[in-house]
């Protein structure tokens, strides 16, 4: 390729609305530019990255024995409505209508299509195990639309679904796509973890995250060093203390505490450290059909300790849990935010304390009464003893679930998710085979999904410098520049260059030759900013001294390279 036949357009600064440093790098390279709030144009040097990372994944999924299909972006409203996810998606389903006032979704994901497929292909046992991914355009309709293609409303994913006869099978699907996964990020280049994970509003049972490893990452992932454990924050486990509870050793008292609401503020006031603290925080699940009256629950958890609300929402009675307003507080509290407790409640709520706070003795609550906290509160003597269930995040320190070691916490950027839905839908959509008995039964499937554009974002958070993009060279939108000084001015380079370039390109090297006649400066510049990890300088004065000037994007200097010398030593660099 020839920068001259290319489209490339840098910008010295970022738009005003670009937020972190994969959206800014990413608009100032020329690679998507805004349309609209979450909707971006991939432009001519993002689309090559896009085909690139397609292209590996494609690769993997093929040699895993995956089958390609494409499904509609537009699905009929009644294929939802089976599953029941018209209702539950809730505004993130963009839903429209036709011409004869028909719903249809511009899918955010393709369960119902893929099991309707399915459902209509597959008779029998025998055409089981099968596989099918397709590449497609999806759409979020994000409250919140931010950070370029890492948070967007339209973006491109790879979705597999596998389908099998049986639990044995589905796992035998799910353990060739998790490997698949690990072969896909790795020929990225990039830094990942595979972590346990939430199925979310997916469904099914186990799953697991693939994360970009990115300092900016929105994700705490939970791992520990010391052995193969790992989840992210929503499914690692809090263990319970191993120490027992002790006895109580104060009396109950009742202290003024005016103005301080904050469990940090409490013990400050009262002298004592903030774990000998417990927060309240109130939750409210509607009533149900046949249910009276909505019911209020009370969460305690120690004050160092943040809710986890994925764990809380798989306690008994509150999957479908909502915080409780001021006025519904009021109501059965009789005090205000910041000084409630579990005693002498205006009205009856349902206690769950978490595992922590199950074993404390002698620690502080507040006491349904604005400017009043409780000390020496303990339980069976003040408190009836409470349902007991993990509800917290997980602290760096914290003892592994598998017993060997402790916990440390990174950050990450959620990339990739397999899940085992088992028949959460082919139950609901009645997609069955014909067994070896001739009885129908429901298909197993997994469910395999990649964010292709939110690669692009994720790589970046990843590798970036000052001048700009570090791209991985498996996913760098040209491999190669060449940088000839002259270009227009000397016989010499431009033969050099022309020379290089045709040599290149008949190795199978990604390689552009910037034919722009641009300054120096500014060429670097815009490579620099691009991220093109491997660049060659062709100059008069190093063709005299028989040599080239090759510089690799992380190099701090560069090295000097015979010309006869330098396809091989490019190649060895991309090998390597």
């Amino acid at each position: 390729m020839r920068a001259s036949r290319f489209f490339i357009s840098t910008l010295k600064e970022a738009p005003a609305d670009a937020e972190i440093v994969s959206h800014k790098l990413m608009m100032r390279a020329g690679m998507i530019k805004r349309l609209g709030s979450g909707i971006y144009t991939y432009m001519p040097m993002g689309l090559r990255v896009i085909r690139k990372v397609e292209a590996i994944i494609k690769e993997e999924m093929d040699k895993a024995g995956a089958i390609e299909l494409l499904m509609p972006l537009v699905q009929p409203a009644e294929l939802w409505q089976e599953t029941g996810r018209w209702d539950k998606m809730g505004p993130e389903l963009m839903r429209v209508k036709d011409r004869h006032g028909r719903d249809f979704a511009i899918q955010p994901t393709s369960e119902e299509v893929i099991t309707d497929v399915v459902r209509t292909e597959i008779r029998s046992y025998r055409q089981l195990p099968v596989n099918f991914y397709h590449v497609q355009t999806k759409f979020r309709d994000e409250r919140r639309p931010r950070f370029g293609l890492m948070r967007g409303r339209e973006f491109t994913m790879k979705d597999a679904y596998s389908f099998d006869r049986d639990i044995d099978g589905l796992k035998r699907s799910y353990e060739i796509m998790f490997d698949t996964y690990t072969k896909i990020f790795t020929r990225f280049g990039l830094q990942f973890r595979a972590v346990a994970a939430d199925n979310g509003a997916i469904g099914g049972s186990g799953s697991h995250e693939f994360h970009v490893i990115a300092d900016t990452g929105e994700d705490a992932l939970v791992y520990c060093a010391d052995s193969d454990y790992a989840a992210n924050m929503e499914a690692a486990e809090a263990l319970a203390p191993t120490t027992a509870r002790g006895a109580a050793t104060q009396a109950l008292s009742k202290m003024s505490t005016p103005g301080k609401q904050r469990c940090e503020d409490v013990a400050t006031c009262l002298g004592l450290s903030l774990t000998q603290t417990v927060k309240s925080i109130v939750l409210v699940t509607d009533p149900k059909e046949g249910e009276a009256e909505k019911q209020v629950w009370l969460l305690l958890l120690r004050g160092d300790h943040e809710l986890n609300e994925v764990k809380a929402s798989k306690v008994p009675g509150l999957t479908e849990f909502r915080f409780a307003g001021e006025s519904e507080i009021l109501e059965w509290f009789g005090s205000p935010p910041g000084y409630l407790g579990p005693l002498n409640t205006k009205k009856p709520v349902r206690i769950v304390a978490d595992r922590t706070v199950a074993v404390m003795n002698d620690f502080v609550c507040g006491a349904n009464e604005a400017d009043f906290h409780y000390t020496g509160v303990n339980w069976e003597r003040d408190l009836p003893e409470a349902t007991v269930a993990d509800l917290r995040n997980v602290v760096e320190g914290d003892a592994s679930p598998d017993g060997k070691g402790t916990l440390s916490i990174q950050r990450g950027i959620e990339v990739g998710h397999v899940f085992q839905l088992g028949t959460r839908y082919s139950q609901d959509m009645k997609a069955t085979f014909l067994d070896e008995n001739g009885k129908p039964q429901p298909i197993q499937m997994g469910c395999y999904g990649i964010g292709v554009t939110r690669i692009l974002g994720a790589a970046i958070e990843q590798n970036f410098d000052d001048k700009g993009i570090i791209w991985p060279a498996s996913l760098a939108p040209f491999e190669v520049v060449l940088c000839p000084m002259g270009y227009d001015r000397s016989e010499a380079v431009k033969a050099e260059t022309e020379r290089l370039y045709a040599a290149l390109t008949e190795a199978g090297v990604d390689v552009i030759l910037d034919d722009r006649g641009e300054r120096p400066g500014a060429m670097f510049a815009d490579w620099e900013l691009i991220g093109v990890p491997h660049r060659i300088v062709i100059g008069d004065r190093g063709l005299k001294e028989g040599k080239l000037e090759y510089q690799g994007r992380r190099d701090t200097e560069a090295t000097g390279v015979a010309p006869a010398d330098a396809v091989a030593f490019v190649q060895a660099r991309l090998a390597g």
